[in-house]
């Protein structure tokens, strides 16, 4: 089976000491995933996954790499992919089919250097219609965290597809060009997982996972820079673009929900 995943050779020259991170763990009923229905695994034609989160009813944010083909490198049909809202077990909240998607302006598959490739990794879908079930909230998004601060992530994984997971507590080492430096731990399938920063209860996602690495010998994850990206990946959505080439059919009207983002990105009401 195919997964969207990056995998790259990672080394920073300070040291950091690493939090108390709390291990994975798996939601087995629907009392543990409760308020997470909106994070769900994209089913990328069958050959493979990734994790997205809904930020409105009909819009999913993910990672950019998620939408190439690891091998030949050239952009995959949009079209072949399917949200899988809060999926536990087989079953999902909500199925819908994506119709358009945008990748952050300038992000490039084949760009050799990894921190230049992951700070861009993001991408917006847009579902085929919006999910209205009220138990599969979308997500406020926020500024990045700062070093030192705590962040937990929810995640598919290959060997851990059934059910997603949650890492409550991990540490945000630092930054380097841009991209977050995380003790998060993650692995294949997990591109495209939202990073929460819990703010009084409430959650936001101010990143999105774009890959693995290794700093000093230890397994870190890295982040993308989603308040560099999103504004400008609202607006060219609300513009219309993202259609597959030879795609037709007006786009559709009811795209953005009508909430300001944290990060600045304007959504527009239906």
């Amino acid at each position: 089976m195919r997964f969207a995943f990056l995998l790259v050779s990672f080394f920073l020259s300070a040291t950091f000491l690493l939090a108390e991170d709390t291990r994975l763990s798996q939601f087995q009923t629907g009392d543990d995933n409760r308020g997470f229905e909106g994070v769900g695994q994209l089913d990328i034609a069958g050959t493979g996954f990734c994790t997205g989160a809904l930020i409105t009813p009909q819009v999913v944010l993910t990672a950019a790499h998620c939408l190439f083909d690891k091998d030949s490198g050239t952009r995959i049909d949009h079209r072949t992919i399917r949200f899988l809202a809060g999926l536990r077990n087989g079953r999902a909240q909500s199925y819908r089919q994506v119709t358009r998607a945008v990748v952050a302006e300038g992000y490039d598959y084949s760009n050799a250097t990894p921190t230049t490739r992951i700070r861009m990794d993001i991408a917006l879908l847009e579902l085929e219609r919006p999910i209205r079930d009220t138990r599969v909230k979308p997500f406020l998004t926020d500024r990045l965290p700062m070093r030192g601060d705590n962040v937990g992530v929810v995640s598919y994984a290959h060997d851990r597809a059934s059910a997603a997971s949650i890492q409550e507590v991990c540490a945000v080492l630092g930054k380097q060009a841009g991209a977050l430096v995380l003790s998060c731990e993650v692995d294949f399938g997990s591109s495209g997982a939202p990073i929460f920063q819990f703010q009084n209860g409430v959650a936001k996602i101010v990143s999105v996972v774009s890959a693995k690495a290794k700093m000093d010998g230890q397994g870190v994850s890295l982040g993308a820079n989603l308040q560099q990206n999103l504004e400008g990946l609202a607006s060219r959505l609300n513009a219309g673009e993202g259609q597959w080439k030879g795609q037709s059919g007006a786009r559709s009207k009811t795209i953005l929900s009508g909430q300001r983002s944290e990060t600045g990105a304007k959504f527009i009401k239906p």
